[in-house]
């Protein structure tokens, strides 16, 4: 794996020949859902997979976000700098899915990183995360990382794409000891088999580096983004999980040593 110099001279004579401009969404301030604290999350447009459960299906395509510069974000994100820091927040780029567009991601987390002094997160599938470079991930102090299923035919039901690249990238970030908190969404009939909750609790407690897992109670909040963008939404009739459903596969976590809520 080639790795890029770290010097401050290198570093930043690489952000000045990244482009200005990428496809952006929104952006908004979150708290307690987009990692810790309150924090700036920019949204970017682009997505590869196309999953049954999508609650932002108007982020899967890169045409149609507005083409905003990195100053611009930067100098939005700048606003909220001391109210973030405050509250132990910081910066999150999400998506659709933002390795879609590595370099432009990759600019924001540095200058978000190093110009604002914030707390950096990066909002993933993994499905790209070969397009993550080092130089990224130094710049990234957590990584939200999403693992849908542990089946292989499943993972693909549920996304339109293989499962390997996802635990590709789950590896690759245990061996640089990158901060991971892992996100499980449980689905009644469709992520909610045991062993496939075992496996994806097995496959994280493994790695040595996930400091958290956040299951997910499906719902259907986002339903009414498909039916606006003219799309079936195939799980019209799924419930959401009981409350003792969500409370087993947390335990289900925790049996293999993961802080799960």
């Amino acid at each position: 794996m080639t790795r890029l110099a770290t010097s401050p001279v290198t570093l930043a004579a690489a952000v000045a020949q990244r482009p200005s401009e990428g496809s952006v969404h929104s952006w908004d301030l979150s708290t307690g859902v987009d990692g810790p604290g309150t924090r700036f999350v920019t949204f970017l447009s682009g997505c590869p997979l196309s999953c049954l459960y999508c609650h932002n299906p108007d982020t899967w395509r890169m045409r149609d976000g507005k083409r905003t510069s990195a100053d611009d974000v930067i100098a939005e994100a700048s606003k909220y700098v001391r109210f973030i820091s405050a509250s132990g927040g910081g910066a999150t780029v999400s998506g659709g899915e933002p390795l879609l567009q590595p370099v432009f991601t990759g600019e924001l987390l540095h200058r978000m990183k190093h110009e604002l002094g914030l707390h950096t997160a990066l909002d993933t599938s993994g499905f790209l995360g070969a397009r993550a470079t080092d130089a990224l991930l130094r710049d990234t102090d957590l990584v939200l990382l999403d693992i849908k299923s542990w089946d292989p035919e499943t993972y693909r039901k549920v996304t339109g794409r293989p499962l390997k690249p996802t635990l590709d990238f789950a590896r690759r970030l245990a061996e640089l000891g990158q901060d991971v908190h892992v996100r499980f969404v449980l689905v009644p009939g469709l992520t909610d088999d045991p062993a496939d909750v075992e496996g994806v609790a097995a496959f994280a407690g493994g790695l040595g580096n996930v400091s958290r897992v956040d299951v997910l109670p499906f719902h259907k909040l986002g339903e009414v983004k498909w039916q606006a963008l003219g799309m079936p939404f195939a799980l019209h009739d799924t419930p959401s999980p009981a409350p003792d459903q969500v409370a087993a596969v947390r335990e289900v976590f925790r049996s293999h040593g993961l802080h799960a809520v």
